[in-house]
């Protein structure tokens, strides 16, 4: 569900608490957690409603102007109404796992682990340590640029590169990746390890 930035801003004030949004089917469920750029934002609620008990309050709760906007945005789409229940959940918890560059011995083992089913997994033969070794030589280089150095679609090659975002190892810029801390601090013990 994408969300605009004044809306994510008034949703981590607490002013925003209420999303609509027209589908064919929900594409939310409650309970779930959406990551943003302000944190998490959770969906505690997710129902259909009549586009004629929408109200004012409601309205605002959204962060809609009137309810007569937020009807202007509605009726130009198709499917069913639907209203989510929404709150700030608190920060990416990425962003303090990628600073956490003090590894354990088992930090490490566990990464190689999960690096290595990653490998095995791929369609596209291992990866890893090459994306790594890629993003930390090109820091702030266009996904597209380092997709075309690896020999793929720049899709597949971003859908790698979110694998090592959730495990701490790289972070996104506002163009291309780098490597985060805790990611220079895996390749400095891959590089001293290997034979």
């Amino acid at each position: 569900m994408l969300i605009p930035r004044p809306i994510l801003d008034g949703i981590v004030a607490g002013d925003v608490t209420l999303a609509f949004r027209r589908w064919d089917r929900a594409r939310a469920k409650a309970g779930s957690l959406h990551r943003t750029v302000v944190g998490l934002v959770a969906v505690d609620a997710v129902e259909v409603v009549r586009l004629a008990d929408v109200t004012a309050a409601d309205a605002r709760a959204a962060g809609a102007s009137t309810r007569a906007d937020l009807l202007r945005f509605l009726r130009g789409r198709s499917g069913q109404v639907y209203r989510m229940r929404l709150r700030y959940a608190g920060a990416d918890p990425r962003i303090a796992l990628r600073s956490d560059a003090e590894l354990t011995d088992a930090d490490l083992a566990m990464l190689q682990t999960r690096l290595a089913r990653l490998d095995a997994a791929s369609r596209h033969g291992a990866w890893t340590r090459e994306v790594l070794e890629l993003i930390a030589a090109n820091p702030a280089r266009r996904a597209p640029d380092l997709a075309v150095i690896r020999g793929l679609p720049t899709q597949p090659f971003k859908t790698d590169v979110r694998k090592l975002k959730e495990l701490g190892l790289t972070e996104s810029l506002e163009v291309g990746y780098r490597i985060s801390p805790r990611g220079q601090t895996y390749l400095a013990h891959v590089d001293r390890t290997a034979p």
